[in-house]
């Protein structure tokens, strides 16, 4: 599909490739960073990722979720917040030092699962 001026319209893939990464900064406890999504591309994301009491604003989006629309993180971060004026900047954060706490990825389930030990 084109428009009338001869560009052509831009793609799913395209508005992955526009995805902007804040540099990280932290407190305490927490690292945090946001993430910019072109607004165009709000447009094209499941209607379920919507908070149904807010038309327009995305809701807290697992970890499959947000890495299935094209957000490419290291592990360990979780989407935490929206900011309905706002609602293209999603805001991340992850425990503070995780990837020197968890070099092996994940942090072992209560339970044991996923316990890698040999």
């Amino acid at each position: 599909m084109s428009r009338e001026d001869g560009a052509r319209e831009p793609t799913y893939n395209d508005y992955v490739e526009r995805i902007h990464y804040s540099e990280k900064y932290n407190d305490d406890q927490w690292e945090y960073r946001h993430v910019i999504l072109p607004k165009p591309m709000l447009k094209l994301l499941p209607e379920n990722y919507f908070d149904p009491s807010e038309p327009g604003v995305l809701r807290i989006l697992s970890d499959q979720e947000w890495r299935g629309i094209g957000i490419t993180q290291s592990m360990g971060w979780e989407h935490y917040e929206v900011h309905a004026p706002e609602p293209h900047i999603l805001l991340f954060r992850r425990e503070k030092d995780y990837q020197k706490k968890y070099q092996q990825g994940q942090p072992v389930a209560a339970n044991g699962s996923g316990d890698k030990k040999k």
